[in-house]
């Protein structure tokens, strides 16, 4: 059963899945102001990680794990930790992912951003991009402005889920993650946020993002790639910026992860 820290106003949902050692390097990296909770949702590892001993690890808040029958996909994972979390009482959700690290005060931040600005309901934040081995490789600036990030969502993510930190009171409206896009769930889900409400980015790297060749987004990017085409078209009316994102996502069937990362390497 998921407790609540005394004056925690923030749980972060994470899906893990057979990276217990990464997980621990994450967990770790949590250096907060404020108490922050978290609700890991393990998706039929075939070793389980254990609460009491991640507890350890994790020490600016109350750490709930539960495990899946099986292992059903990120949505699937999310979608339940987001019925779970649903039904208790914390004005806001963030997001991770578990081969990601924060940096310090990185939901201190975000959150203090938030209250004193009650008409964005959704918060990410630039990243610096590392591989696994933790060497740094170029920081990814989103734009930071709502107007800017609405119309480049026809691009890619203006958002990157690792980044985010958004009021509860959105579901009520937006849903949870679709899961008719598999490897593409987060992007659809900043994209239908953003039609309703106001969402910005921090102009800082507040997370270090992991580029991981064994990642769904590496393994499965052309069925990624894909769904963003389909997410586009769903939203599609005729103008510049939809136009140009189905021109420029077509050529990216074709392009290998590596060979991008490498290009932005060189650019940044």
């Amino acid at each position: 059963m998921l407790k609540k820290s005394i004056d925690c106003n923030i749980i972060v949902l994470m899906s893990h899945y057979n990276d217990n050692d990464r997980l621990i390097k994450c967990l770790s990296s949590f250096k907060e102001e404020i108490p922050v909770d978290i609700l890991i949702i393990d998706d039929g590892s075939n070793e389980k990680p254990i609460a009491e001993e991640l507890q350890v690890y994790f020490k600016v808040g109350r750490l709930t794990v539960v495990q899946m029958k099986q292992n059903s996909g990120c949505g699937k994972a999310r979608n339940h930790g987001l019925e779970i979390i649903s039904k208790l009482d914390y004005k806001y959700i963030g997001t991770m992912d578990s081969d990601d690290l924060n940096k310090e005060n990185r939901f201190t931040k975000q959150y203090q951003y938030l209250e004193n600005h009650s008409e964005v309901k959704l918060l990410g934040s630039w990243c610096d991009c590392i591989d696994e081995n933790g060497n740094f490789l170029f920081t990814q600036k989103y734009p930071v402005k709502y107007n800017t990030i609405k119309n480049k969502m026809y691009l890619n993510s203006m958002v990157a889920h690792p980044t985010m930190l958004f009021h509860k009171s959105i579901l009520e409206t937006v849903g949870f993650f679709s899961e008719k896009y598999q490897i593409a769930e987060d992007y659809a889900f900043v994209f239908k946020v953003s039609t309703y409400f106001k969402i910005e980015n921090y102009p800082e790297a507040l997370i270090f993002y992991t580029i991981n060749n064994k990642s769904n987004s590496s393994v499965f990017r052309k069925r990624q790639v894909k769904d963003r085409i389909k997410i586009i078209y769903n939203n599609f009316y005729f103008g510049f910026y939809p136009i140009y994102g189905l021109v420029r996502n077509i050529p990216l069937l074709f392009m290998p992860r590596n060979f991008l990362t490498f290009i932005k390497k060189l650019i940044r």
